[in-house]
């Protein structure tokens, strides 16, 4: 399911109404409506659990790689395929929302994000080497493709004894982590085209079965265009 987290930007915050839940909210005689202009989006991803108290508590406990903002808390809001919903001071709160009224960083790159045990799925990382090493959780690797673009995974995601995801080349090649797809210039990353999107949506749609008697069996590296 796809899930978003808002977050309210403290410099357009003029009511300073981060972390207010709705009991504050209304001893300060603040609107009852919630402010959409004054959020941010921090997350964007597909995760495996539409449960409210889930996403709190993981996002409070474990974070996510793509996540952009600080550990849930009271005054963010949660969109998933059920609505809105305010983090109050105690549960959530359904809520009337207008996403396209929030903003986000200008610097977001368009990627396929690929997570072990898991389809594809379109996200954005923000463009700096900080966010790319969190979202493959840990030092960068590129394999570069023949279209280009660049598969970025963990370089040392074998060594750290992370979860087998995807086989590439010739199938004998093991990705272990996370990793995305990105696209490149002569001399950096970019982001995807429409096109490029889904060539890998599809190309990764389908989770692999790796043990990982097989990641370990791959320790080397070798370098594959497809």
């Amino acid at each position: 399911m796809r899930v978003k987290i808002y977050q309210i930007n403290g410099d357009r915050d003029e009511k300073r109404e981060k972390f207010l839940g709705m009991d504050a909210r209304e001893r300060l005689r603040l609107p009852k409506a919630i402010d959409p202009t004054i959020y941010d989006e921090v997350f964007s991803a597909e995760i495996d659990t539409s449960s409210l108290e889930e996403i709190y508590r993981r996002f409070n406990a474990e974070g996510h790689p793509l996540h952009r903002g600080h550990s849930l808390s009271v005054s963010d809001v949660v969109v998933n395929d059920n609505g809105a919903f305010f983090c109050d001071s105690i549960g959530f709160r359904q809520i009337d929302f207008d996403e396209t009224q929030t903003r986000k960083p200008d610097n977001l790159m368009r990627v396929v994000y690929v997570e072990p045990g898991r389809p594809a799925y379109e996200a954005e990382i923000p463009h700096t080497l900080e966010a790319e090493q969190k979202a493959v959780g840990g030092l960068i690797e590129c394999v570069y493709n023949q279209d280009g673009t660049a598969l970025v995974c963990n370089d040392e995601g074998k060594l750290l004894g992370m979860e087998g995801n995807r086989r590439i080349g010739d199938g004998g090649t093991v990705i272990a982590g996370p990793f995305f797809v990105c696209g490149l210039t002569e001399d950096d990353f970019r982001g995807l085209t429409d096109a490029e999107v889904q060539t890998y949506l599809d190309r990764f749609a389908q989770p692999e079965d790796i043990s990982q008697e097989e990641v370990e069996a791959d320790m080397g590296f070798t370098f594959y265009t497809f």
